[in-house]
C-alpha cells in the first residue's frame, strides 16, 4: 500500500538551518558595488546595489522567521563556537550596505543602518564571546577556534567605516562620529591580535585536516583589508580632536595591514589548493564561499582608497586590478548559489511515498 507522508517543506528546512554567516552575501555584493562605482562601472555598480539591498531585506526576514519559529536552532548557534561568530556578518553586512548607500548620497538610511549596527555590535560583542566561548563548560575552547572568529574584527571595522562615511554631512555630530570611528577601529585592532593568537594556537596545538581549512579562513585577510579601508576613511576625515590624536598612527597602521593582507593571499591560495587539489575535498557550493568573495572585494576597495588617502598609486592600481578578480569570483559564486537553491528549494519534492 502506498502512503504519502508529509515532510517538512524545503523552505522551512532551509530557514531552520540558515547559516548565521549568510550576510556575507550582502557584504561581498555591497563592497564590490562600491569598488565598481569607484572605478566608473556605474551600471554594474547599480545592479550590484539592487542585489545587495534585496539580499539584505530577504535575509533579515528569514532571520526573523528563524528567531520566531526555530529558537532552539538559534540557541544552538549562539553556543556553538564554530558558528556563533557568523552572527557578526549581520553587523558588517548592514554597514557595507550603508556605506554603498552613502556613496549614492542616501545618507539618512546610512545613518539609520549605522545606529542599528552600532547597537548590535555592542550587544553581540559581549553576548557571543560569552555564550560561545567563556560560558562553555567544555575545555579547551581554543580547539574550536576558526577563521569565522575574524568576522568579529570585520564587524568592528565596518562600524568605523560607516561612521567615517557620514562625517562630512554630519554637521554638529561630526566630532561624535570621529569618536565612534576611532574607537571601533582601535577595538578592531586589538580584536585582530587576540583572534590571530587564538586561531594560530588552534592550528599549532590540534590536528588540522583538509576539511578544517574551510573558506572562512579567508576572513583573516578580509579583516586586514577592512582595517585598511576604515583607516583610510579616518585619515580623510576633517580635523577633530580624536582624529587628530591618531592621524599618523592610523595612516601608518593602514599601510602595515595592507602589506600583511597582501602577504596572506598566496598563503590562502596554497591552503585552498592543498584542500581541494591535493586532498580532493569536493568543491561544492556552501554559504561560506561568500567568505572568500568578500575579502577579495574588500582588498580591492581598500587598495583603491589607500592609494588615494596616502598617495600610494601602486597600491591603488593593485586594488583596481584585484577588483576584476573579486567580480569574477562573485559571478561564479552567485551562479553556484542560484543552482544550489534551485536544486534544494524547487526541484526537491515536498512529500515522499513509502510502500507498506
Amino acid at each position: 500500500m502506498n502512503t504519502a507522508q508529509p515532510r517538512t517543506a524545503p523552505i522551512s528546512t532551509a530557514v531552520r538551518g540558515l547559516s548565521p554567516g549568510y550576510f556575507a552575501l550582502v557584504m561581498a555584493t555591497g563592497i564590490i558595488s562600491v569598488g565598481t562605482h569607484l572605478t566608473g562601472r556605474v551600471l554594474i555598480s547599480q545592479a550590484l546595489l539592487v542585489i545587495c539591498a534585496v539580499s539584505y531585506v530577504l535575509l533579515v526576514a528569514l532571520t526573523i522567521w528563524r528567531i520566531v519559529g526555530y529558537r532552539g536552532a538559534i540557541f544552538e548557534d549562539f553556543t556553538n563556537p564554530r558558528r556563533a561568530f557568523g552572527f557578526f556578518t549581520f553587523i558588517a553586512g548592514t554597514n557595507v550596505l550603508g556605506v554603498r548607500l552613502a556613496v549614492a548620497g542616501i545618507y539618512p538610511i546610512t545613518a539609520a543602518l549605522l545606529i542599528i549596527s552600532g547597537v548590535s555590535w555592542i550587544v553581540l560583542g559581549y553576548v557571543i564571546p560569552w555564550t560561545a566561548v567563556l560560558g562553555r563548560s567544555t575545555r579547551p575552547v581554543v580547539a574550536d577556534a576558526n577563521g569565522s572568529w575574524f568576522i568579529w574584527v570585520v564587524a568592528s571595522q565596518s562600524v568605523a567605516t560607516a561612521a567615517a562615511s557620514l562625517e562630512r554631512v554630519a554637521g554638529g555630530h561630526a566630532r561624535l562620529l570621529g569618536i565612534v570611528a576611532v574607537f571601533s577601529w582601535s577595538v578592531g585592532i586589538f580584536l585582530y591580535a587576540t583572534t590571530g593568537v587564538l586561531v594560530t594556537l588552534r592550528m599549532m596545538l590540534y590536528p588540522l585536516g583538509p576539511k578544517d581549512l574551510d573558506p572562512p579562513y579567508w576572513v583573516a585577510m578580509g579583516a586586514c583589508a577592512i582595517t585598511v579601508l576604515a583607516g583610510s576613511r579616518i585619515v580623510e576625515m576633517r580635523s577633530a580632536p580624536m582624529v587628530n590624536a591618531v592621524h599618523g598612527l592610523v595612516a601608518g597602521a593602514s599601510v602595515v595591514f595592507w602589506a600583511f593582507a597582501t602577504w596572506l593571499i598566496p598563503v590562502l591560495i596554497a591552503a585552498g589548493l592543498w584542500r581541494h587539489w591535493r586532498h580532493r575535498v569536493p568543491l561544492t557550493y556552501e554559504a561560506t564561499f561568500w567568505s572568500v568573495v568578500f575579502p577579495l572585494g574588500m582588498y580591492a576597495v581598500a587598495g583603491i582608497y589607500l592609494g588615494e588617502a596616502d598617495r600610494l598609486p601602486v597600491v591603488g592600481r593593485i586594488g583596481a586590478a584585484m577588483l576584476w578578480v573579486a567580480l569574477a569570483a562573485w559571478v561564479i559564486t552567485f551562479v553556484a548559489m542560484a543552482l544550489h537553491l534551485g536544486r534544494t528549494l524547487i526541484a526537491r519534492p515536498a512529500t515522499t511515498t513509502q510502500k507498506q
